[in-house]
């Protein structure tokens, strides 16, 4: 079932998404080389917990495998779902990290990709391009549109470039859970898939490859790499959507223009 938000539940959501993008405005400032992955994790924590807010990962569950910490943080051919620890960020590395935030029993969840001092040109290609990807895909969430029109935007913006579009994991809806109906694919064919409506609220996140899209779990159980070792960007946010128009509920305040609405200020 997916459920469908009342304004006041948007805002709620806008108002933990705010928290997320603060720490996500947090790490482009202290993501240097020499800092190390769980140093970010607990500044992050730090944040979230002074905002009254409760890391959303921290203890979730998927079978018998427990998340142990606040950010996932993913190194080059690391897709998504890596566990911060001791390795120290090295000039060149392209560094992703997945953050969420429960307030108000309602979530926030995004993620960025940056830059580790100065990176290869393909990498920042990469970085640009992915995000981009994730704008065509909102751009699509429109009542009246369907899933696989949001799908068909992200592969079809990077499609020139022969890259691989992550087709193991997409993105979801979400709320009062971090993963809600309906489930977003990264690739779809326009016209096809449920039709939106509004109310819904999705977390889109592309996954785009400089290589092969095929990817493989590590043995720890949560980080999941290019099959090909070659380095991988993640792009996400939360948007609502609404008739006039996606506002994104984890806007950083550094969007590009477009018809969609930044939720940097209260949802009237």
């Amino acid at each position: 079932m997916i459920v469908r938000k009342s304004r006041a539940e948007i805002e709620k959501m806008r108002l933990a998404g705010q928290v997320v993008a603060d720490v996500h405005k947090m790490l482009q400032d202290i993501v240097v080389p020499g800092v190390t992955t769980a140093e970010l994790d607990k500044k992050a924590e730090a944040l979230i917990r002074s905002r009254g807010a409760d890391p959303t990962f921290k203890g979730y569950r998927v079978g018998r495998e427990v998340f142990p910490a606040t950010l996932c943080v993913s190194v080059n051919e690391e897709i998504v779902h890596g566990i911060p620890g001791s390795r120290v960020l090295e000039e060149g590395d392209l560094l992703s990290v997945d953050c969420g935030a429960t307030l108000s029993g309602y979530v926030g969840d995004s993620a960025i990709s940056l830059a580790v001092g100065r990176v290869s040109k393909d990498v920042e290609e990469l970085m640009e391009r992915t995000k981009a990807s994730l704008y065509a895909g909102i751009n699509m969430a429109r009542p009246g549109n369907r899933i696989g029109d949001i799908g068909h935007a992200v592969s079809s913006s990077v499609a020139p470039y022969g890259y691989g579009v992550v087709q193991d994991f997409c993105g979801h809806g979400v709320g009062r859970r971090l993963h809600e109906e309906p489930q977003i694919p990264n690739y779809g064919i326009p016209g096809t898939g449920r039709r939106i409506k509004s109310g819904w609220c999705l977390a889109i996140e592309p996954m785009i490859n400089l290589g092969t899209h095929e990817t493989r779990m590590l043995e720890d159980g949560w980080t999941v790499i290019t099959a090909d070792r070659l380095a991988s960007a993640h792009f996400e946010h939360s948007i609502a959507v609404t008739d006039d128009g996606p506002i994104i509920l984890t806007s950083r305040g550094d969007d590009p223009p477009g018809d969609w609405i930044p939720g940097t200020s209260p949802v009237s």
